[in-house]
């Protein structure tokens, strides 16, 4: 039989020895010993400074069961929220927020625990081939804190990040979209450009739906249609190798974009975007 050698059971055993004297410190220092609040608040604050997260959420934790019914109890409990997002446990720190806000909607920390909302929904969007529920529910709560705090620095940056999102969120549909396209599903593939064009008209994705329509009208037989698409992607991105691409395709159909006047033009755009113009 084998023997394991001395040199790696000695390394193992002050491995060991090491782990139980941290455990020792850290339940020595989490051990219930009533203190000032501020005494307490401050030590969280301190390992959460010092990027020591599980620490932080306890010794906040620890706060709220010292002193529930303190200003600090309210503060530990988004701060809390705030060390398990930045581990990316981002359940719990959703579940905190959600706590905070439903035992004090009105506290002074509401307005960062909404953004703190947000910022897990934010940090879990994926790729546009994959789901996109998460997006959808960054969009809403991004949303929630434009529409509560107009005013704050929290609301500038969540007005950034929605505009991210909804170029997402488009991009989720341009996919979709393409791949009906190319399975001669001309019709739902419509659907899905129409989408982009009415309801996310300012993303980055917004002139290519506009040509992927006029394909798709072509395809279809609906010349009027593809003029009042090619219009539009004219009007508004005159430069874009989309509207080119667009333009021939029109020409090519006996469609001479070229003759349509403004008036005429204004006319087909309210009729592809009702309200355009």
């Amino acid at each position: 039989m084998s023997r394991l050698s001395p040199l790696p059971l000695a390394f193992a055993a002050c491995v060991l020895a090491l782990g139980a004297c941290q455990s020792t410190k850290r339940n020595a220092e989490l051990a219930y010993v009533e203190r000032p609040v501020e005494q307490l608040y401050n030590q969280a604050a301190g390992q959460l400074d010092s990027n020591d997260y599980a620490t932080a959420i306890l010794l906040f934790s620890e706060v709220e069961r010292q002193h529930p019914y303190s200003e600090w109890a309210r503060k530990s409990m988004v701060m809390s929220a705030y060390a398990s997002y930045k581990t990316r446990d981002y359940t719990t720190a959703l579940a905190a927020t959600e706590r905070y806000l439903a035992l004090h909607p009105g506290g002074s920390e509401a307005e960062y625990a909404y953004y703190l909302t947000a910022l897990c929904y934010f940090d879990q969007i994926t790729d546009v081939g994959r789901d996109q529920a998460t997006t959808e529910q960054a969009r809403d709560a991004l949303n929630d804190i434009m529409r509560r705090f107009p005013e704050s620095e929290y609301s500038k940056d969540a007005r950034v990040k929605l505009d991210m999102v909804n170029d997402q969120l488009a991009g989720k549909e341009m996919t979709v979209g393409r791949w009906y396209l190319r399975s001669n599903q001309t019709l739902a593939a419509v659907n899905r450009f129409r989408n982009v064009v009415d309801s996310y008209q300012t993303t980055s994705h917004a002139p290519e739906a506009l040509h992927r329509l006029v394909e798709a009208y072509l395809t279809l037989g609906l010349k009027d249609q593809a003029l009042a698409a090619g219009a539009t992607l004219g009007y508004n991105y005159p430069d874009s190798d989309w509207y080119t691409m667009s333009y021939r395709l029109l020409t090519n159909e006996g469609v001479d974009l070229e003759a349509v006047s403004d008036s005429q033009r204004r006319t087909l755009i309210q009729r592809l975007i009702p309200g355009g113009k």
